[in-house]
């Protein structure tokens, strides 16, 4: 087991000065006294200017790049707040600062709906003519595009006004319930009390007694609070199917699309590609996986198990941090530059304490200052993969901030393609360096589940939402039907060889896309398909690769998934494309069992 030279008091934490020095920095309150001024000028402004025929090309310019300015200034102060909040829910002067921060945005926010409401009456040969005269407006038609995508569903001013202010005691005040409940919350492991973050670790140990302690301990946590994660998911979804009858969306997963910037068919085609891969993919591998342990099935909580106490092998945070650095570095010297940044520039939050949100993730900030990760580090196999993903996240967003506010944020089946292939790289480079056919078999296994986790797994997680918020039309679910479309849903993508307990059926409570983003795990797949396939150009084809996919990554939202994946012969309409990605799974399923005696 690797020894951390530098032990968890000493592992980086997050330096938020580029944002703002403290919570009692002047500049806060100077940007908020901005926010108003600005916000009032604008409305007074613009307000019924693009709704008749007054406007013109200039002032429309002038319209984009103020609002902007504006949500830019909006974001940073959101940011500070927000990763301040993640970093210790359980602070209450943070959580009350992050609140009023919640708060002033939105009254903030509910000046400008007029905008993009007025936007999408202007009319699309007025508009066209704007952009052909002016090459500063033509460059922000992607965002024009994506607004005018919702304007068969948007409602009148008033309304969207009492939408976006009954958000503050609806679907956010229940969303902030969720999070802190979670956040809160212990679970009894043999008298020792653990953190979600810490109980799930334990499903992966070595030690099968310690993953089914981890396991029970989940589940009896779980259900504890299972009336309010199931009030908190019927109220959501009834609050989502009210705002969709308003809004005429046809499906409950229709907006997520329109926002993702994807067809359904292409969804569509994903899901049915997925569920048709089942039984040569996760069901196949499960099953292979039971025979390497010597067990007739795996319980659910034995599929993410190490093979063997050799596979528990432990990484100090300087080994992940030249693990990930080094692959990066092979593949290009200019991504390797960006992520360096992360570690010298202290925009990494590592350690796991108390109160810290569970999980990982990266968040953009905003363009003109960089993004900012955040960890929770246990030192496993898994979080030098979750390191480079998150990293590769990173990465993305400051190539994209190039393209501004308003066209940097990149749509989600797009969003975790750098992530996905910081992995992919991540690994390739570890595999290479396998000692022997032991070793090389933990690793393949390891990358197997990583990807079934993100694609079978990811998309019985979307099947699953589709019947909660389909049945949820007709009546309100009780605790038991949660958990009944929960166990039906895992156990068709896991297969026989998995053995469900019925105990695990609360585990999609701490599912927190479920509550946050509704139809988001799709994207998951999405992206691990596109990597796949974009892998496969990379390695038959790698002359020139780079800086293609450099170009991609600094496209940011400017650009839609067609036109960015022309370059490398690639197309996600085609329903071959799904089959190419998937392809890559079953490969590596291959060479692992060639590898099984």
């Amino acid at each position: 087991m690797a020894q951390d030279v530098l032990g968890i008091e000493n592992y980086p934490e997050w330096d938020l000065t580029d944002l703002y020095s403290s919570d009692t920095d002047p500049a806060i309150e100077r940007d908020w006294a901005l926010c108003e001024t600005e916000s009032a000028a604008f409305q007074a402004k613009f307000k019924g200017v693009f709704n008749g025929s007054a406007w013109t090309t200039s002032n429309l310019f002038e319209a984009i790049t103020t609002y902007e300015t504006i949500q830019e200034r909006f974001g940073r102060l959101g940011s500070y707040t927000g990763l301040r909040y993640y970093k210790n829910i359980k602070d209450q002067d943070i959580l009350l600062m992050y609140q009023k921060t919640q708060e002033r945005l939105t009254n903030l926010s509910s000046r400008f709906i007029f905008f993009t409401l007025e936007l999408n009456e202007i009319e699309d040969t007025r508009l066209e003519a704007a952009f052909a005269t002016s090459s500063e407006l033509e460059r922000y038609r992607p965002y024009f595009d994506q607004i005018r995508t919702f304007k068969n569903h948007q409602l009148t001013p008033d309304l969207e006004k009492v939408f976006l202010e009954k958000s503050l005691t609806s679907s956010r005040a229940l969303n902030r319930l969720y999070d802190e409940t979670l956040a809160s919350m212990s679970f009894n492991v043999d008298g020792t009390a653990l953190s979600l973050s810490g109980v799930t670790e334990l499903m992966s140990d070595a030690n099968p007694t310690k993953r089914r302690q981890g396991a029970m301990a989940l589940a009896e946590g779980l259900s504890s609070k299972a009336s309010l994660f199931a009030f908190i998911t019927n109220t959501l979804a009834k609050d989502k199917e009210i705002e969709d009858k308003w809004r005429t969306y046809a499906s409950p997963m229709h907006e997520r699309h329109l926002a993702n910037q994807v067809e359904a068919d292409v969804v569509n085609a994903l899901v049915v590609a997925v569920k048709q891969s089942y039984p040569r993919l996760s069901h196949r591998y499960y099953a292979l996986k039971a025979k390497m342990m010597g067990i007739p099935v795996l319980q659910y909580w034995d599929r993410n198990a190490p093979l063997s106490d050799a596979d528990d092998e432990t990484f100090t945070w300087l080994e992940t941090r030249k693990i990930v650095m080094d692959a990066y570095q092979a593949f290009s010297p200019k991504i390797a530059a960006i992520a360096g940044d992360f570690f010298d520039k202290n925009w990494i939050d590592v350690p796991s304490t108390d109160g810290k949100t569970s999980g990982a993730f990266s968040h953009p900030t905003v363009p003109t200052v960089h993004p900012y990760v955040l960890l929770n580090f246990h030192g496993k196999k898994r979080d030098v993969m979750t390191l480079a993903h998150e990293l590769g996240h990173g990465v993305h967003q400051v190539l994209a901030a190039d393209q501004g506010y308003l066209l940097s944020d990149t749509p989600l089946t797009l969003a975790e393609t750098a992530s996905v292939f910081g992995e992919m790289l991540t690994f390739q480079n570890l595999l290479k360096h396998a000692k022997n056919p032991s070793e090389k078999r933990q690793m393949l296994a390891g990358k197997i589940e990583d990807m079934l986790n993100t694609v079978v797994r990811q998309i019985a997680f979307y099947l699953f939402e589709e019947q909660v918020h389909t049945r949820r039309k007709t009546s309100e679910l009780s605790i038991d039907d949660i958990n009944s479309i929960w166990l039906e849903t895992q156990k068709e993508a896991l297969g026989e060889a998995v053995h469900l307990d019925p105990l695990v059926g609360s585990y999609w409570a701490y599912i927190s896309h479920f509550i946050h983003s509704p139809f988001y795990v799709y994207a998951y797949a999405f992206g691990d398909c596109l990597v796949n396939s974009l892998f496969a150009v990379y390695q038959n084809n790698p002359e020139g690769f780079q800086e293609k996919y450099i170009d991609l990554l600094k496209a940011g939202g400017s650009k839609r998934h067609k036109e960015l994946l022309a370059p490398f012969g690639l197309d996600a309409s085609n329903p071959n494309f799904w089959t190419q990605g998937l392809s890559m799974i079953e490969g590596l399923i291959d060479e692992l069992e060639s590898l099984v005696e």
